[in-house]
Order: structure tokens, then sequence, then C-alpha cells
């Protein structure tokens, strides 16, 4: 059995990277044994990346072997029993390397469970600015009909100044409180837990 690298102690737990993660507690229901996923995020400066380790040391400990591979360096579906792609969200689309990963393997994808996640929303979420990125990205409906995906969830983003352009960086004096690392880790953690329970649970 392979060792497991989790991510480090912080409260993100995604300060290094994940390449394969496996869990071998005895104590696992022998129906978590076995079950291969992917994950895989497009990511434009870390943010996406960050909550896609976090999915995967979730699964990881509930006894899911779990792969996370960057939207391009993904060969082939075949090996996976399940897949979690996501990407981060700019102007209302979707990474461009995500969206090549869903229309690549579209038709393995359809012929196993698949869950799709965005992440981009920043600044206060009761604001106007901040509900309408919470918006689906424009493509998602071709993306969830291609890829058959079960579920498709936004996540809040983080928007550092450090990442951004010299133009960008002047916007953020206008639009006031949009800096800021906005990531809900307890929702990420409780959504990746329920993908978990519906690849672990006992055939009906």
């Amino acid at each position: 059995m392979l060792g497991a690298e989790h991510p480090g102690g912080h409260a993100s737990g995604a300060d290094e990277e994940v390449a394969i993660m496996t869990f071998a507690d005895e104590a696992e229901p022998d129906r978590a044994r076995g079950v291969r996923v992917l994950v895989s995020a497009a990511s434009m400066h870390g943010s996406t990346s960050d909550i896609a380790q976090v999915i995967a040391q979730v699964l990881s400990e509930q006894g899911l072997t779990v792969t996370v591979l960057e939207p391009e360096e993904v060969q082939s579906i075949e090996e996976y029993d399940a897949a979690i792609i996501g990407s981060a969200v700019y102007v209302g689309h979707w990474l461009d390397a995500a969206k090549d990963l869903v229309n690549r393997y579209h038709d393995q994808l359809s012929t196993r469970p698949v869950w799709l996640f965005s992440s981009g929303p920043v600044g206060n979420p009761v604001s106007k600015m901040a509900q309408g990125m919470a918006k689906d990205p424009v493509e998602m409906a071709g993306l969830r009909i291609a890829s058959h995906a079960r579920d498709h969830r936004i996540f809040a983003g983080k928007l550092d100044r450090r990442g951004l352009s010299h133009a960008q960086r002047a916007s953020l004096l206008i639009f006031h409180g949009l800096e800021g690392d906005f990531r809900d880790w307890a929702e990420i953690r409780q959504w990746a837990s329920g993908i978990a329970e519906q690849l672990t649970r006992a055939p009906a």
C-alpha cells in the first residue's frame, strides 16, 4: 500500500503537494478499499489547487485511494472509479485546462461518478458583487451534460494582490473588501465527506 502524503497542519491543510494518497486504517470498511478517485483542478494562483488538496485529504481519510493531478497531466480516466474536477472562475468562465479535461474524456467520465466544483467568489457573500460571482460559470450546463456530473458546487475563493496585475491592483481601490481569503474550509470538507459517503456506501 502506498503511503499518504498529507498536507500540513494548517487550517487549510494545503501547504504541501499531494500526489497519491491512501489510508490503511484497519477500521475502515472493506468497501472503501480499492476505490480510486481522481481529483484535478485548474488554478491560476494556487487557491483552487489548495481546495483540491483538502478534498483529496478528506477522501483519503475515509479510506479512498486518491490521485491529485493538474488537468494537463491527466492521460486517462480509465484507471479511476470516480473523478472530482474543479476550476477557478475568471470573468464567469472556467479555465481552459479544466474545460479541456472534461471535453477530452467526456466518454469515460460519463460512465463513472463525477463531481465538479468552482472557486471564485470573493468579498462579503451578501454583497451584490459577491452574489454575482456566485452564479454558475457560463459553460457549466454543458460541462454537466458532458460529464454526467452528480453535483456542481461553487466555493468562495481567495484574492491576493500579489498575484494581480498593476491594473487589477488599482481596481481594488475602487472595489473595496474583495482582497482576502474567503474559502470556507468547513464547507469544503463537508462536501468532500458527502462524496466519500456516496462512494463507500454499501449497495442497496
